[in-house]
C-alpha cells in the first residue's frame, strides 16, 4: 500500500529523514512514536506531499508519488489527512465543511454531497452538528468533523499528524473513539501520536523513531514489554515513569 524506499529530507543542513526504509500493509494500522523532533510528522507529510523529498522514492498502490508528472490534487484525494489543528473553514457550516471537496473533486451534486456529508457526521457523532459553524464547536468535535472531511473523499488510506495533541485532555477519548472505530473496519492509518494507550490497543505495529531514523518495528506488545534499542527503552522508560 505504502513503501518508503531509501527516503532522504534535509532542512538545510539538518538530516530530518534518515534512509527510511518502510512499508504499510493494506488495512494495516501503523503508529509512528518517538520523542519529539524525531521526524514523525515530516514522514508522515511526505505522503502526500506536504513535505517534499531529496532522494529516495514513496510508493503508494505502486505510484512513485515524488516522480514527475504526478497529479497531486488527485493524489491527495485518496490520501486522507487530519492534522493537529483542524483546518476548518470557519465561515462554512459544518456540512458544507465536509461537503466541499467531494463537491468540487469528485463532482458530486449538492444532493449526493450532502447525504454523504449527513452519512459521515452521523458516523462521528455530529449529525445534529451539520448547521453549526466551526466556532461554535469544541476542539474534539472540530477534529471529528475533520475526520468526517477527510473520508468524504472515500480515501483508501488515512493519515494522522498528532490529531489529539492540540485538544484538551476531556476531549482527547471522542476523537480517539471514531478512530479505533475506522480500524476496527479494516481502514488503513498511518498515525503519528503521543496517545500510547491508543496505540497499545489498536496498532498492528509500532515504528520507533529518533533523529530521522526508524531505529525499531515491533507489535504493541513486544515494544511495550521489550523494546531493543537503547533509545527505544528509555522511551518506554520514561512513558511509564510519566
Amino acid at each position: 500500500m505504502i513503501r518508503f524506499n531509501n527516503v532522504n529530507k534535509w532542512y538545510g543542513d539538518y538530516h530530518a529523514l534518515r534512509n527510511v526504509n518502510e512499508e504499510v500493509s493494506r488495512g494495516e494500522v501503523v503508529i509512528v512514536c518517538g520523542p519529539s523532533g524525531s521526524g514523525k510528522s515530516t514522514l508522515i507529510r511526505t505522503v502526500n506531499r506536504l513535505e517534499p523529498i531529496n532522494n529516495g522514492q514513496i510508493y503508494v498502490d505502486g505510484i512513485d508519488i515524488h516522480g514527475n508528472g504526478i497529479d497531486i490534487n488527485k493524489l491527495r484525494s485518496r490520501i486522507g489527512f487530519v492534522f493537529q489543528s483542524f483546518n476548518l473553514f470557519p465561515h462554512m457550516s459544518v456540512a458544507r465543511n465536509v461537503m466541499l471537496a467531494t463537491m468540487r473533486v469528485m463532482k458530486l451534486s449538492e444532493k449526493e454531497a450532502r447525504d454523504t456529508s449527513m452519512g459521515l457526521l452521523e458516523k462521528v457523532g455530529l449529525a445534529n452538528k451539520a448547521g453549526a459553524y466551526p466556532g461554535q464547536l469544541s476542539g474534539g468535535q472540530q477534529q471529528r468533523v475533520a475526520i468526517a472531511r477527510a473520508l468524504a473523499m472515500k480515501p483508501p488510506v488515512m493519515l494522522f499528524d498528532e490529531p489529539t495533541s492540540a485538544l484538551d485532555p476531556e476531549m482527547v477519548g471522542e476523537v480517539l473513539h471514531v478512530m479505533k472505530q475506522l480500524a476496527s473496519e479494516g481502514m488503513t492509518m498511518v498515525c503519528v501520536t503521543h496517545e500510547m494507550g491508543f496505540a497499545r490497543d489498536v496498532a498492528d505495529r509500532l515504528i520507533f523513531m529518533a533523529d530521522g531514523e526508524v531505529l525499531e518495528r515491533a507489535t504493541p506488545q513486544a515494544f511495550f514489554e521489550r523494546p531493543q534499542h537503547p533509545r527505544a527503552q528509555k522511551f518506554v522508560a520514561d512513558i511509564r515513569h510519566a
